[in-house]
């Protein structure tokens, strides 16, 4: 029974940075080759980053990254590491893109996978299941594959997917049983949500069961504008067991050694082409794939040590897997697009204190300034509880009170009411994005998912900012995840973050004498149910009537939301953690007359 060294490289590539990322697989080739590793997997579009959207349609992109795949094949020998064999994604093509008027059915830019080795790209695939659906819009950038590649490395024979392959049965898994394949890689830039690792194992057994191979499932990890990518990678075999695991949202390299035994239908296939004759077409079968198969003259390099065992990582509660999320998210959005630091808003509310709290473990409390602005309304347990929270997380903590500028409004316009209130939030909204232009800091919005949902803010006030780590959080989830926050710390024998009144006060704007957000709307226990219900769950009014909900305010509450698109669509981008978050998950024309129930 032949066996292999596999690593997989679990590591965080920035979208369009295609020497950096480069650089980063021969940095941790290497790392993987003086362990003893013989083949190494890297992430989907790991030479260009993920997702790409319409750079996809710029010819010099897909250009740069098909040289670069060459030029790192070259490299990596250079490196005295030409016996390695290194599975990579990156772009490809093979005509023009659609949106040319040169286009040609079936050719066109390529989601790809390709296997280095001995200075050359030995072998190429594209792939297969062409996502089109939440956040992915896979069939207006690329066009499918059709050609299982099966790469002959040793004695092992090995097929490469690329991530949605994964995701459906038959294709390439069944074409895989049908080769007789010992091993598939499959490479992944599968997005985050919540309990997503639940779903992996179960469907990686499955895949791995239809192919009758060992499956090595490798996944990135960081953040990229509104995605954050987890990791999870693993190996599971043809048999359903969990070999090794990766730990979410860490950068790894995770290595074991693997014993493959011989394929479903291997007895049954013709032998291997030599390489001179590679690749060769074999017949379509029912899962509507052809077969090429490459062998490669190399072996693979010996390895004395061992065994290796890549463990398996413990997972972790709900809370801790979200909170990494919304830290990893912030901190990528701040260092790939350059930024030296951020401010927000500190209203001694639980919003913001939950966001200073993930931005101080983000990216440190130096780099992060958290403003008071209070009013004539603001209370003084407001402020005390502002103060008190930068005292514990070590923040720059400046106070900026805003009477003054409001009251030089006032003098010059008539206003009364709420647009007093909405101007209030609007002379903070200017502070904070004078302080951005003045220091060069990001401004990060505090608003949760459950106030963008109903329009509970003021546009270009407390909604100004160029970042919202709360976007994808409903309100109920904030609290747990404050009282997760500090009881983690205080596991660990540090000081909780958050100030406990800002957890147990009523939540309030604070524009007005006496204020709470319960003035405005329904019980957040409550609300959040029906928002879930209505965006995650795309029901309809009479659904959420007939799951026990009143009558009277699911129509309230459904109209809130319809009204409230023209804010969304001009909201700060977000980390999304949930199944359907606003943004590219949700998508609504802003003018729009159909309403629930309405005919």
């Amino acid at each position: 029974m032949p066996s292999m060294r596999i690593a997989l490289a679990q590591v965080n590539p920035v979208v369009g940075d295609i020497p950096g990322n480069a650089a980063a697989v021969r940095r941790w080739t290497r790392q993987a080759a003086d362990a003893g590793a013989q083949l190494v997997a890297f992430p989907e579009m790991m030479l260009t980053g993920y997702p790409i959207e319409d750079l996809v349609f710029r010819q010099s992109f897909v250009a740069s990254s098909q040289a670069a795949v060459k030029q790192l094949a070259a490299d990596l020998a250079a490196d005295g590491l030409g016996d390695v064999a290194v599975v990579v994604g990156y772009v490809d093509a093979d005509g023009p893109a659609p949106t040319s008027a040169d286009a040609v059915p079936g050719s066109g830019p390529r989601d790809a996978s390709a296997l280095l080795l001995g200075g050359e790209v030995a072998a190429t695939y594209f792939k297969h299941h062409l996502p089109n659906y939440g956040v992915f819009d896979e069939d207006r950038y690329f066009e499918p594959g059709d050609t299982l590649t099966v790469v002959r490395f040793g004695e092992a024979d090995i097929a490469l997917t690329v991530c949605e392959d994964l995701w459906q049965a038959g294709g390439p898994f069944a074409a895989a049983r049908r080769a007789g394949v010992q091993l598939v890689v499959s490479i992944n830039a599968s997005p985050y949500e919540l309990d997503k690792d639940d779903v992996r194992l179960p469907l990686l057994q499955r895949r791995a069961a239809e192919a009758g191979a060992t499956v090595a499932y490798v996944n990135m990890i960081g953040g990229q504008d509104e995605l954050v990518f987890d990791g999870d990678s693993m190996i599971v075999t043809a048999g359903g067991e969990l070999l090794t695991r990766a730990a979410q949202f860490s950068e790894e390299l995770l290595i074991h050694d693997v014993e493959l035994a011989t394929g479903a239908s291997a007895a049954t296939l013709p032998p291997p082409a030599t390489s001179a004759e590679a690749p060769q077409g074999e017949e379509r079968g029912a899962d509507d794939m052809d077969i090429a198969r490459v062998t490669v003259a190399a072996a693979p390099r010996p390895y004395a040590d061992g065994p290796a065992v890549g463990g398996i990582a413990e997972r972790v509660t709900d809370e801790a897997e979200i909170w990494s999320a919304l830290t990893l998210g912030l901190r990528d959005y701040v260092e790939k697009n350059g930024f030296r630091s951020v401010v927000l808003g500190l209203s001694g509310g639980i919003d913001s204190a939950v966001v200073a709290a993930i931005a101080v473990d983000a990216v440190g409390p130096e780099r992060v300034v958290g403003v008071s602005m209070p009013s004539g309304y603001s209370s003084d347990h407001s402020r005390d509880d502002a103060a008190d929270l930068a005292k514990r997380t070590g923040l720059d903590y400046r106070t900026e009170p805003i009477q003054p500028m409001v009251d030089t409004f006032l003098a010059n316009m008539s206003l009364s009411g709420l647009a007093v209130e909405n101007l209030q939030a609007r002379v903070r909204g200017v502070i904070l994005m004078a302080l951005s232009n003045q220091e060069g800091h990001l401004v990060l919005t505090t608003g949760n998912k459950s106030e963008l949902a109903v329009g509970y803010s003021t546009l270009y006030g407390d909604s100004v900012g160029g970042f919202n780590p709360l976007k994808d959080v409903p309100k109920t989830l904030v609290w747990r995840l404050a009282n997760w926050r500090n009881a983690d710390a205080a596991r660990r024998g540090g000081e909780p973050p958050i100030p406990q009144n800002s957890i147990t006060k009523p939540p309030s704007a604070e524009l007005r004498p006496g204020q709470v957000d319960t003035d405005s709307l329904p019980d957040y226990d409550v609300l959040d149910a029906i928002l879930g219900g209505y965006i995650d769950g795309d029901q309809g009014r009479d659904q959420l009537i007939a799951a026990g909900h009143d009558t009277a305010l699911v129509d309230r509450v459904l109209r809130m939301v319809d009204i409230a698109e023209y804010k969304r669509r001009q909201s700060a981008p977000g980390t999304k953690i949930s199944s359907k978050a606003f943004g590219r998950d949700r998508r609504l024309p802003i003018t729009n007359r159909f309403r629930e129930g309405s005919v």
